[in-house]
């Protein structure tokens, strides 16, 4: 141990005197770290925003065994069997807090591009405020039963043609009249519509609903009311937080970006990793005379090793922390628009620490071939010189 600080000292302690090849490692690993973590945010950002208008006392019925609420199918009768269940909050009119739910597919002209985007469009029936509280009307009134009234979120007045209020849309079965524009609390990236159930229903040939969509007395009532689902065999449906079913949504889109992020974050760390060998060789050579002498006065191999190790892994660290901190400046709270779900970039602790903790990898993966390397410089080359 006292040959591997006294080493580990003379490493860090000569750094000035080869100031870029060490300048070479730390801006490489702060690249590869800054590209991982910026990339990580979009993941996170995109969950964030997928996640800010969950409650945990919301909760859907579904088709029991259905992977997702499009391979659900709730007919009439089901749907009106759930509100009259335990545990299911009742508005200040005395009514069960259960909306039907259908959902279907429709297109719309970005405004900039002119490209057709689809989206969903969800039949709903009455007690939709009641249900989703953080639905605020910045414009125009509440669609009315019966009609062919839709309402659009501010991100679909924004981005796409015809979808501000007073506008008309055409879509099955003639024009529906756009009566207001709203926004959703704190998750507003993607555009959502909602008309009325029964009109959809008409509309696109349907007869059933793919959901109920239920607001809880408390969010202990759950395990009561889905107690109460799976007990009734007629219904043949199962009941899921409001939570699992996001998650389920979003999986995908989770999946893709982490995918690329790694993949991205991968081909930069290689680069970086590359960048580090080349450069503690050169460190190597250019000190062979000074380890070989050390050999020679009795410091072992291993003490050698480990100093080279650690000098890479410490040298890892600065251009972790400048990568992470160029992340944070230059990407958090940035908008990215995927697939057409808008969200901020999100650069956390949490995508922070795995940036440090790819970054020490880099640093001990680069250091190990050089290190091995000093270790077996012969003594010879000390006692040539003198």
């Amino acid at each position: 141990m006292k040959q591997y600080w006294a080493l580990l000292y003379m490493n860090l302690a000569s750094i000035p005197q080869r100031l870029g090849l060490v300048l070479t490692i730390v801006i490489g690993v702060a690249c590869a770290v800054g590209v991982l973590v910026s990339m990580l945010a979009m993941g996170v950002g995109a969950h964030r925003e997928a996640m800010g208008n969950v409650r945990p006392d919301r909760a859907s019925v579904i088709t029991l065994g259905s992977p997702s609420p499009m391979q659900s199918s709730v007919d009439k009768d089901t749907a009106k069997l759930v509100g009259d269940l335990p545990g299911i909050k009742h508005n200040t009119a005395g009514k069960p807090i259960a909306i039907s739910q259908v959902i279907v597919y429709v297109q719309a002209r970005d405004r900039i591009s002119g490209e057709k985007i689809g989206f969903a469009m969800l039949g709903v029936t009455a007690g939709q405020t009641d249900y989703s509280p953080e639905l605020h009307l910045t414009a125009g009134r509440m669609f009315r039963p019966g009609l062919r009234e839709i309402i659009a979120s501010n991100v679909c007045a924004r981005k796409y043609a015809d979808f501000a209020a007073g506008d008309k849309r055409t879509m099955r079965r003639g024009d529906w009249q756009v009566v207001g524009n709203f926004n959703m609390g704190q998750a507003e990236g993607i555009c959502i519509v909602f008309a009325d159930a029964e009109v959809v229903l008409n509309a696109f040939g349907r007869n059933a609903y793919n959901q109920v969509n239920v607001m809880l007395e408390s969010p202990e009532r759950f395990t009561e009311l889905a107690n109460a689902i799976a007990a009734n065999p007629s219904l043949h449906a199962e009941l899921k937080h409001e939570s699992q079913l996001v998650e389920e949504a979003t999986k995908q889109l989770n999946n893709i970006l982490n995918f690329v992020s790694y993949f991205v974050g991968s081909i930069m760390a290689v680069a970086a990793t590359l960048g580090a060998v080349n450069s503690l060789y050169a460190v190597v050579d250019g000190r062979r005379r000074e380890l070989a002498t050390l050999r020679a006065l009795g410091f072992g191999a291993l003490p050698v090793v480990a100093s080279i190790l650690t000098e890479s892994i410490l040298l890892a660290v600065p251009g972790a922390v400048l990568g992470a901190a160029i992340a944070w400046l230059l990407f958090n709270g940035l908008t990215a628009s995927p697939f057409g779900f808008q969200f901020h970039l999100a650069v956390t602790l949490s995508a922070a620490i795995v940036g440090v903790t790819w970054a020490l990898v880099m640093g001990l993966v680069g250091g190990v071939l050089p290190a091995l390397r000093a270790a077996r410089v012969p003594v010879t080359v000390a006692l040539r010189a003198i």
